[in-house]
């Protein structure tokens, strides 16, 4: 039977995001009912600009103290769409405290301070669901820590930023770049006036320390992922990515050790061969590749981003949410109960790929080749060409450990032969 009385919703912040969770509340209001078993009401929306015309949403409903908002006492949900680290932070605390469950989108808060919010959830009985911070639209969270809870996870590996991914495969399919990739992301839309934090991997770093905590059963920080940005990938690397059949993406990959004690997360750009899923995602889509024990491999893919993709997100935890509410219980927490430590990038073991400009003389691939075998490194295959005195080496090796490669780095630029090294690249997927 449908309670009467409706479930109270609060929503924090009302952009590109929030506007699209008003509007399908709205729009979608006997169905969302028909769902939970009760009416959904929105109570207030907490914005910066109250003066600003949205459409659709009582201006009775808009005020500026998203404090006194979530201090009402009468609200069942919080919807915080705000992002950022405060006052996102105490304002989710506070709806806690003040009895409301919670719906989030904001990855960068949840990667910092998971825990603690989890633990702010559990000891006032309600319930932390944010689905919407990691890869927009597609169900991944909840696969992670409900369909997959009897499952033991080895390794995620994906495309969670739909800009980076834009980026890449506009240089890889037209040639372009990356500056000039860079300009057309940012005219379409697909990329912010300030693109830091997704070229730089920031935002892939915080989904990766939230996927990493939930396959794992570990409490994995946003400071305890690896990060290198996508800046320095140049159209040269995908000219030797296409040599080898492979193409170059920005990755988010957490995996555990081979012996299962640890666990790593990282991100960074890859070669990936051509024949795996993740290299025929296209655009701004994301992707994400989940390998376990049971379930073998799996994927999910679609729209990571967007006002209408992430609001659906943030609508199917509502649903969720409501319904926990009307039984009077709630939903998965934390499950940190595995704690394993998290290895630094050093203990990683993976391919490589490594330009080098050497002078274009005998012995210089022997002295190259001793270097690697000294660091333990061992060589797959090599590749020089030379002309007038100058010449590129590119080596791709078999697995090695991160340090081993580092050393071996670090070795080769002290040879009076090796002029220097333009690039080095990671092989992943395979």
């Amino acid at each position: 039977m449908m309670r009467t009385r409706p479930l109270k919703v609060a929503l924090l912040g009302c952009g590109v995001v929030g506007s699209e969770v008003a509007r399908i509340m709205t729009t979608h209001a006997d169905d969302l009912a028909a769902r939970i078993g009760a009416p959904v009401e929105l109570a207030g929306v907490a914005v910066r600009r109250p003066d600003k015309v949205r459409e659709g949403i009582d201006p009775a409903l808009i005020t500026t103290d998203a404090t006194a908002l979530v201090k009402r006492g009468d609200l069942d949900i919080v919807v915080e769409v705000i992002g950022g680290i405060e006052p996102a932070r105490t304002l989710i605390t506070t709806a806690f405290e003040h009895g409301a469950s919670v719906v989030s989108a904001n990855k960068a808060l949840l990667a910092q301070d998971g825990a603690a919010l989890h633990a702010a959830a559990e000891e006032h009985g309600k319930d932390l669901y944010y689905e919407a911070a990691v890869a927009g639209a597609i169900p991944l969270i909840r696969p992670l820590r409900e369909s997959l809870a009897g499952d033991k996870v080895n390794r995620v590996l994906g495309i969670v930023n739909g800009t980076t991914n834009f980026i890449l495969d506009k240089m890889d399919s037209t040639g372009a770049g990356y500056q000039e990739a860079l300009d057309e992301a940012t005219a379409l839309g697909y990329a912010e006036a300030d693109p830091t934090a997704d070229v730089e991997g920031f935002d892939a770093a915080a989904k990766a320390a939230i996927l990493a905590g939930i396959a794992f059963h570990t409490r994995v920080r946003l400071d305890d992922v690896h990060r290198e940005g996508m800046t320095e990938v140049t159209a040269a690397d995908f000219a030797s990515a296409k040599e080898m059949g492979c193409t170059i993406k920005l990755l988010a990959i957490c995996e555990r050790a081979e012996d299962g004690a640890s666990v790593t997360a990282r991100v960074h750009p890859a070669m990936i061969p051509l024949s795996h899923p993740l290299a025929s995602v296209r655009g701004a889509y994301n992707a994400v590749f989940v390998e376990s024990d049971a379930s073998g491999q799996l994927m999910f893919y679609g729209p990571g981003a967007g006002g209408s993709p992430t609001a659906s997100a943030v609508l199917g935890d509502l649903v969720a949410v409501g319904r926990n509410r009307l039984g009077g219980t709630t939903g998965p927490g934390e499950s940190a109960y595995a704690a394993l430590p998290v290895s630094s990038m050093g203990e990683v073991v993976t391919r490589y790929h490594i330009s080098l400009d050497v002078a274009d003389k005998p012995g210089v691939l022997a002295q190259v080749a001793t270097v690697f075998a000294e660091h333990g490194v061992s060589i797959d295959t090599v590749r020089q060409q030379g002309k007038d005195g100058e010449a590129s080496l590119v080596v791709v090796t078999h697995r090695a450990s991160d340090a081993a490669l580092g050393g071996t780095v670090e070795a080769l630029r002290k040879l009076d032969t090796v002029r220097g090294v333009a690039s080095i690249m990671r092989v992943e997927g395979e």
